[in-house]
């Protein structure tokens, strides 16, 4: 779902293992469930490293609570809650050592995009949708269901246990569209037709 060009101007070199060890600050909506009891909540990440994430939130978790919390340009991240803080709480992040690298990644392109006026890497601003739960459908009648991590006018990014080969015609609730991306988590669809503003907030 990204836009390519076959040659661009060079960017400017950045070190991605700083975002390893320092925190990031963002500014970043999205959801937080409580594992024990499955209840979602509206929160947003005020600073990030690979290792760990300060949120606010409208529940304020106890100490030791697991959580999984599905942010804007993110993704999903399962944590532990280890402190409070002012106005909100920190929790320490559970990820490989690949997802660690991914965060790293991600987190210095959100610190450096504006300092060296990077261009965004896709077409559509991506969002996350109040009810995360969805089914993909297959052509031959087959039915997933999946989590959707983000959303946008031109395609999603799903989580879920299978892999369909790319190219694949899916149907993410009543939007047709096919797979181009393996990720860890699951796949990315681009939908066979961009929806306007009005359609994607029926989605939301």
């Amino acid at each position: 779902m990204s836009a390519y060009s076959s040659a661009s101007p060079a960017s400017p070199r950045i070190n991605v293992s700083d975002a390893a060890t320092q925190r990031v600050a963002v500014n970043l909506n999205g959801r937080l469930m409580f594992m024990s009891s499955q209840a979602e909540y509206d929160c947003r990440a005020t600073d990030m490293s690979s290792g760990d994430v300060a949120f606010q939130c409208t529940a304020f978790p106890q100490l030791g609570d697991r959580l999984v919390a599905y942010v804007d340009h993110i993704g999903r991240l399962e944590c532990t809650v280890v402190r409070h803080v002012d106005h909100g709480f920190v929790c320490k992040l559970h990820v490989t050592d690949r997802k660690r690298e991914k965060l790293a990644a991600q987190l210095t392109w959100l610190a450096n995009k504006h300092k060296f006026n990077l261009p965004e890497d896709r077409r559509h601003e991506r969002l996350t949708p109040q009810n995360t739960r969805a089914e993909l459908n297959l052509d031959d009648g087959r039915a997933y269901p999946c989590r959707i991590l983000d959303l946008s006018m031109s395609g999603a990014a799903v989580e879920i246990d299978v892999r369909p080969a790319l190219g694949t015609p899916v149907r993410l609730g009543n939007m047709r569209g096919r797979v181009v991306r393996h990720f860890q988590e699951g796949v990315a669809i681009e939908f066979a037709n961009v929806l306007s503003r009005e359609g994607l907030q029926l989605l939301m």
